[in-house]
C-alpha cells in the first residue's frame, strides 16, 4: 500500500513525500522513517520530517474528531466505520482507561498497528482526556515512537552492513 502512495507521489520532494507518509494512519512514523531512510536521507532528518508529518494532523483531529465523527455518523456507511473504530481502540485501550494521559503516551509510543498518533487521538477522544493532555501524551508518544524505529532502523543497517562485508 505505502508503494502505491509512494508511486502517486513521484516528482514531489523526498521530503515531502516523507512527511505526507507520516501523516497516513496506516504508515504513520512506522513507515516514513524507513522509506526516508530508503531514500538516502540521514537519521536525523528522517526522525524529524517523520516526527513533524506525524504531529501536523493532532491538534486539528483533537478539536474535529468528535464533531466530525458526530456528524458522519448519521449515515448508515460511516456508523459502521465508526463503531468499528471506537470498538477497536476500546479493545487496545486498557492502558489508557488505567492511567490516561500516561497510559495514552505508552499506547501512542508502541510503534505497532493501531497504535500511533491516530488512535490516540480517537482514545483522547473516547476517554474524554482534555486536550492539553492528550496533545502533550501523543507528542511524548510520537517522540518515543520516533526514538524505538530509528532504534530498529539503526539496527537492522548495521546488521546489514555486517552481512553484505
Amino acid at each position: 500500500m505505502i508503494d502505491l502512495i509512494v508511486n502517486s507521489l513521484k516528482g514531489i520532494p523526498k521530503e515531502l513525500i516523507v512527511v505526507i507518509v507520516s501523516m497516513l494512519p496506516v504508515a504513520e512514523l512506522r513507515g516514513a522513517i524507513p522509506l526516508a531512510l530508503s531514500f538516502g536521507m540521514s537519521m536525523n532528518k528522517a526522525f524529524w520530517l517523520s516526527v513533524l508529518g506525524n504531529l501536523i494532523f493532532v491538534v486539528p483531529a483533537l478539536f474535529l474528531f468528535e464533531p466530525v465523527s458526530g456528524f458522519l455518523r448519521k449515515f448508515k456507511i460511516w456508523s459502521r466505520f465508526f463503531d468499528w473504530v471506537f470498538r477497536r481502540t476500546q479493545r487496545k485501550s486498557d492502558l489508557i482507561q488505567k492511567y490516561e494521559a500516561l497510559g495514552l503516551v505508552m499506547f501512542v509510543a508502541i510503534p505497532l498497528p493501531m497504535t500511533g498518533a491516530w488512535s490516540g487521538v480517537i482514545a483522547a477522544t473516547l476517554f474524554k482526556i482534555k486536550f492539553r493532555y492528550a496533545f502533550i501524551a501523543i507528542t511524548a508518544g510520537v517522540f518515543i515512537a520516533g526514538f524505538i524505529v530509528m532504534s530498529l532502523c539503526s539496527i537492522g543497517m548495521n546488521g546489514w552492513k555486517a552481512v553484505a562485508h
